[in-house]
This record gives C-alpha cells, structure tokens and sequence, in this order.
C-alpha cells in the first residue's frame, strides 16, 4: 500500500455507511464513496457541522448541499505545490490528494535524473501530476478532452508559480494526440496516464479501459526516448488488480526496455480510526 500520509492541508477525518468526511484546509466536505461499505460508528457533531455535503441521487448524478458559505474556490497546498479546489457538480473537488504519494515519487526521479526530461501527461485533469513534474524541472506537456479541466490546469500551474515553466496545454483525444506525436517523431522520457473506466473524446471517440488500455500503452512505448526515465499509470476502475498493470507494463515497457515494475494500491489515512481508505491503484515502470 502506499499511502499518502504527509499532508497538512488535507485529511480524511473520518468514514462509514458508504461516505468519508474530509477537511480542505478550512472547509470539511462530506462526501460519497463506493469503497466505504463498512459502518459509520458514531455520526459525531463532526458530521453534521460540515461546510458541504454531496447527496447522490437515485436516479444517477447528485447535488451539494452547502450548510455553511465557502468561498466560490480556494488554495490547499502539498509541500511547494498549490492547487485551486472547489466542489463539482460530479462530487469531485478537483484535485485527488492520494495522488501526493506519485507527485513526490515523480519530483524526486526527475531531480535524480541530473538531465532534461520531457514529460507526457495524459489524461490529466486538473494537472497535479503537470504542476510536481514541472516544479521538479520537466517539461511537461498536459493532455486532456475536457477544455475546462485544461483550464484548471493552467490556473494550477500559474498558482504554484511555474507559469514561466516549459509547461503546453493541448486539449484533445490522448489517443489521436499520441498517434500525431508518432508521426511527428515526437519523443518522451516519461509517460503518465489517469485513463477512466469509460469515456468519450471531443469528437464522441469512445474509451474502454479493459479494450483500450493495452493497445494504447504499447503505442505509447512507439514515442518513449531511446533513454526513458519513468511510466506511470493510475487506475480507480473498481476490480482491477494491480497484478493486471504488472502484467500490461511487464509485456509493453519491461519487454522493450528491461528496467524495473512496482505495482500496488494507493491509500489515505483515516484520522478517527486509523484504518486506511483505499484509493485506487498504480503501476510504475522505472528505469
């Protein structure tokens, strides 16, 4: 398990019955998820004096309720990094503090590399991952379908002040986009992906992770350097072992450029009960 256990501006205080409860910096959210299928003990005072509180509906999607005034966004940081969260009509916030434990493992082998290092981030949503490799001194390029998630990139970037930074935004189908970079001869020292479950492109291109995966990340070693550093893929599709990204990186990255895999699940620590929420999983090839 690695576990992202170094935050100051974030903390899952508490869960049970299906939801978690999660402080913001100031702002406590209570929100849904799908991993928390044990009780909740005791629905303290905590729960019930919460800034927001996200209902799902019955018949798909869900709303806010916001009990307190908060501010339309606001600023959490992770060590020199600084990110703009606000609550989403899709319950998310913007920003998956889990992801600390791969923003400080991709910080520190950028720095080691003693090289520049071109970065490939795909499927990047607001850019956490864009926002570490940039301040370790990559340069990134940050892909993503969704126009308003690039955006929230770009204001991330500006946010920990790397707008001078060798960082390009493209919003665009990551599939087609790395095709383009093929027949570009454009190459990369690092490839990180956040791919989802399902998902459609900006011209209705449809995503499949259990078809798509595999093909696509044996075309992306087509535009990986003679000289890569890392891979890195996150997962939060419900049922996927880890032992399935060893098996897709052993057969593409491993295969082609030897080098090492270490694969697991990702987790937070639950302030109330010190049990562990767990959030998803990695696969990480290294040289």
């Amino acid at each position: 398990m690695y576990m992202a256990n170094d935050w100051k501006d974030y903390e899952v205080i508490d869960t049970g019955g299906g939801e978690k409860l999660e402080r913001w910096g100031d702002v406590v959210l209570r929100r849904p998820d799908p991993q928390i299928i044990w009780p909740l003990e005791q629905e303290s005072n905590l729960w019930r004096n919460v800034h927001g509180h996200y209902h799902r509906s019955s018949s798909g999607g869900g709303n806010w309720d916001m009990k307190k005034t908060i501010p339309e966004r606001w600023t959490i940081q992770y060590r020199d990094l600084k990110f703009y969260i606000r609550p989403t009509s899709f319950k998310h916030t913007g920003l998956f503090p889990e992801q600390a434990v791969n923003w400080a493992w991709m910080m520190d082998k950028i720095k080691q590399a003693n090289r520049p290092i071109k970065v490939l981030n795909l499927f990047a949503y607001t850019g956490g991952a864009t926002v570490a490799c940039a301040y370790a001194g990559a340069e990134v390029c940050h892909v993503d379908a969704s126009k308003g998630m690039v955006q929230w990139a770009k204001e991330n970037v500006q946010l920990s002040g790397l707008s001078s930074k060798p960082v390009r935004f493209i919003t665009d189908d990551v599939f087609k986009f790395v095709q383009r970079e093929q027949r570009r001869g454009n190459k990369y020292d690092a490839i990180i992906m956040d791919p989802p479950s399902y998902g459609r492109g900006p011209s209705g291109e449809t995503w499949k992770l259990e078809q798509s995966l595999y093909p696509f990340l044996e075309f992306c070693t087509t535009i990986m350097s003679d000289n890569p550093l890392f891979m890195l893929i996150n997962s939060y599709t419900t049922g996927l072992s880890p032992s399935v990204l060893n098996n897709l990186l052993s057969m593409t990255m491993k295969k082609r450029y030897g080098g090492q895999l270490t694969c697991g699940e990702i987790g937070l620590p639950i302030t109330q009960s010190g049990l562990v929420l767990p959030c998803g999983i990695l696969g990480r090839w290294e040289a």
